[in-house]
Order: C-alpha cells, then structure tokens, then sequence
C-alpha cells in the first residue's frame, strides 16, 4: 500500500522529554523529568529550600561568596556633568568664557560655546576629604561609604545607544538587562515578588522598556516596572469575585498548560510565561503590603523627604523607601528612574543652572536617606547601590548656557556591598573632559558588580544563537582598587 504522504516527509524525530516520558515511568519519569527541564544556568543550585520555589528562579549557588545580595541602581537619566558634581576642575576657571584650550571631539549638536566653569562650589567632606559640589549636600555626608569613579567612559554619544550599552552592555537593542542577568546568575530569595523591579519615577529612559528587558534569556528574568502612584502596577486586583473562584481558574489553568507540556513537549517560552501568571497571583497579596508606607514611622518618612514641598522629592522619596523595603523582602535587583516634571531629565543643553538644581533637589534628600537607613538597619553592608547616568557632560558650553554629551570621561557612584568606602578611582585630564588615568569601561562596571555578588562574569553565559553569551561580552576588568 501506497503511502499518502509526499515523498518529502519525515516523522519529526522525539526529543529527549518526549523519549524519557516514553521509556520511564513513575517516579523515575518525574525526577529525569525535572532533570531535563532545568534551566541552563552556569551555577549549581543549593538545595531547595522551601515548598514554594519557582522553578528556575530558585536561589542559585555562587561562584565565591558574595558581598552583596542586592543590588540598587539609582539611574540618573539624560547624563550627570561630572565637573559641576563630582568632578572639580579649578582650571575651568581660568578659561572661563574663553574658548576651549584643546581639541574638541564631535558632539551630539556641535553648538560648541566657550569654556563653561561649574556655577557650583565643592567642599571637603568627611574624614577622606572627598570634594562634593554644592549640588549634593545631603550625599555629601556620606563619602565615606562612597567609592567615586571619576574615569568612567561610554562608547556611545546619544542617549538611546547608551543606555542600552548601560543596561545591557550592548548599544543594540534586545540584549538582556542588567537585572535580567543578575537574576539569571542569582536566582531570587523572594517568591511572591519579581528578582528585578524597575520604580518608574515618571520617566522611562529614551530606548524604552527594552532597557529593563530579558532579550533571549526566558521571559521570566524581565523586569516588573511599578508605578510609584495607585495602583502600582496593572491589574493587581482580581478581578474575581473571590479567592476561592481565582485559584479554581488558576488551577484549571496549571491542569491545561500540563496536559499541553506531556502531549507536545515543554517550551522555555510558554514555562516563562507559566511562572509570570503564577507569579502575578503571588503578588496580588505582596505588592499591596509592599506599597504600604504607613509602616513606615514618620521619622522615617522624613528622612527620605517624603513630606517636602517640592513634588519630586517626594516622588523620589517614595521610590527610595520602596527600595530599601524590597531589598528586606528578598529582590535581587531594584532600578529607580528619575521623576518627571523637571523639564528635561538631567539633559541640559540649556539653562544648565535651573535644570541640575531641580534634578539634584529631587533626588539628593532621598538618596542620602537611603543610605542612612540601610546602614543603621545593618542592609548597607549587603545591599549595592550604584549610582550613574548613561555619559557625562562637557566642560565648554553649548550655546551660552549648557552642556553637551560627553561619554569621554564622567563620574558615577557606588556605596555598599563590598565597596571600600572614601575612595577616588581614576581621573580625568584639567577640564574634567578626558579620563586619562585608570580609565574605565561599561564592561568594567558590570564585572565589578557581578564580582560583589559573587559572581565571575566570565561565566555567567547563556547559549544563543550558536555561541555562550555573557554580558561583558569579551571585555571586562573588575575594579579591584575600590573592593574592600
């Protein structure tokens, strides 16, 4: 007898679930089961630890043992001037309102002006004596507990491709975020909220939500973006008419997508999507409690700026507080956006004077805050915080009265988890324009962050498209001389 097919076809070979659901049974199926089904993750998991781990976000062993266990990024959006802030470059007074003494390189506009020396003054301050403008006295009082990187540099100029070169260690879009790694290398401690919570402030930075997204890892290492406003995130109220009615659908829903993966075979896509559902009924419980601030004493409150008159501190407030109350649930990568209404993020290429002060008045009161808080609630020492924009600034004007991007040589943060507090790392030539010692690369910030976690970045891979992926790509020096 004839057969009916073309003579093309071919029975499409098993793959190894459908094989060993074949040959095995009872509970040596349900074992070999979870066997093949387990992420592909570089670090051997520790033995489970409650009856109510998320498959594949269980916590995850470390290469050595890690410093922090969290990891906060104040991300300050549109690019920080690193001469007005953290940066002081007297030779700009010298040429100010003269023209530039050395070679310029492109810029973003090319509306090249006349050397701009900073409009703010900088002071000593704690016992390592490290100078703060004006523009941060709040931040100020803790240099001590800060390392400040004054030789970081970015490959990209514009906004877009540098914040995903800042995020993902790539300026192409879809590569996975910083957080998307962290908890693809860590797994989480927390079950009934995200590993990687993004607080938007008011303002998702230009390249959108792909800067807080997963790429080719599963869908489940993603970000969960929370408003800072009611409510906090879409539909975390059921929209059942009780509890019992939801977990008959959820359990109907868990008996489908079963059925689904013994008859066709499991998909990392439909398992990622499996968790998040599962995960979101999780949160209908967790976010409420979280987003409570009321616990919260009004001291406390205070010390953020929560109940200052000016609306982005206190929005800012809110995220900071928020920040320190999920690292006490557990999540393993928290990003703060900037608030909105301010004009225009910390991007001035005019009137630089109103813009800084307003941006910097939102967040220094609360950043300072945080660090009081996590310190006096013994969090500080397991708890990163990092704080940087995705450039600098120049030191000439754009125009008469602004600064342009500059991704040569800027200034950034970091406080916490295995930083040697009081420190200065590299720096940057008379203007504040080039780094010109210990210069600094995205690449090596990541692995510097990774290092505190415990983790080896030269590692953490995940298969893609025929190679190991990682996200310092080929590059990356940890930051050595700012670990303690």
């Amino acid at each position: 007898m004839h057969s009916t097919h073309c003579q093309r076809f071919r029975t499409a070979p098993r793959s190894r679930r459908e094989l060993l659901q074949n040959i095995a049974c009872g509970f040596g199926s349900v074992a070999m089961t979870h066997l093949v089904s387990s992420e592909n993750v570089v670090a051997e998991e520790p033995p489970v630890q409650s009856n109510h781990v998320v498959s594949g976000l269980s916590p995850k062993a470390t290469h050595f043992d890690p410093k922090a266990t969290s990891v906060i990024f104040l991300y300050m959006d549109g690019g920080v001037s690193q001469v007005d802030s953290f940066d002081p470059k007297p030779e700009l007074e010298k040429w100010n309102g003269k023209p530039f003494p050395t070679r310029t390189e492109p810029t973003q506009f090319n509306n090249i002006g006349s050397t701009l020396a900073s409009p703010w003054k900088f002071q000593p301050y704690g016992d390592s004596g490290i100078p703060v403008s004006d523009l941060f006295p709040h931040i100020a009082k803790h240099v001590d507990e800060l390392a400040v990187i004054r030789s970081m540099t970015s490959g990209f100029p514009e906004h877009t491709n540098a914040n995903y070169f800042l995020h993902t260690g790539s300026g192409l879009q879809g590569r996975p975020s910083l957080g998307a790694w962290f908890g693809y290398g860590l797994g989480t401690e927390c079950q009934d909220l995200p590993h990687f919570v993004v607080l938007n402030g008011g303002l998702i930075p230009p390249g959108g939500l792909d800067n807080f997204g997963s790429g080719f890892l599963p869908a489940s290492y993603q970000a969960s973006v929370f408003r800072i406003n009611d409510p906090p995130v879409a539909d975390i109220t059921r929209r059942e008419q009780n509890a019992e009615l939801q977990q008959r659908k959820l359990a109907l829903i868990r008996q489908l997508d079963q059925g689904a993966a013994e008859r066709f075979g499991h998909d990392d896509l439909v398992e990622s999507a499996i968790r998040n559902y599962e995960l979101a009924a999780r949160m209908q419980l967790a976010v409420p409690d979280l987003m409570n601030l009321s616990e919260e004493t009004r001291e406390t409150q205070e010390m953020y700026g929560i109940f200052d008159e000016f609306p982005n501190t206190k929005t800012f407030g809110k995220q900071c507080l928020l920040a320190r109350r999920l690292v006490e649930r557990g999540v393993r990568f928290i990003e703060l956006t900037c608030p909105g209404g301010n004009g225009d993020r910390w991007d001035q290429h005019s009137n630089l004077v109103d813009g800084h002060t307003k941006n910097a008045k939102s967040v220094d009161q609360p950043i300072s805050g945080l660090l009081t808080d996590l310190r006096q609630r013994g969090l500080l020492e397991r708890t990163l915080v990092v704080w940087s924009g995705e450039f600098g600034r120049t030191p000439f004007a754009q125009g008469k009265d602004g600064r342009d991007h500059n991704q040569y040589g800027f200034s950034m943060w970091m406080a916490g988890g295995g930083i040697r507090g009081g420190t200065i790392f590299g720096a940057t030539d008379e203007f504040g324009y080039k780094a010109i010692e210990n210069k600094a690369q995205i690449h090596d910030l990541h692995a510097t962050m990774l290092h505190l976690t415990g983790i080896n970045h030269e590692k953490l891979t995940y298969r893609f498209s025929g190679r190991d992926i990682r996200l310092t790509d080929v590059h990356g020096v940890i930051l050595k001389d700012i670990v303690s």
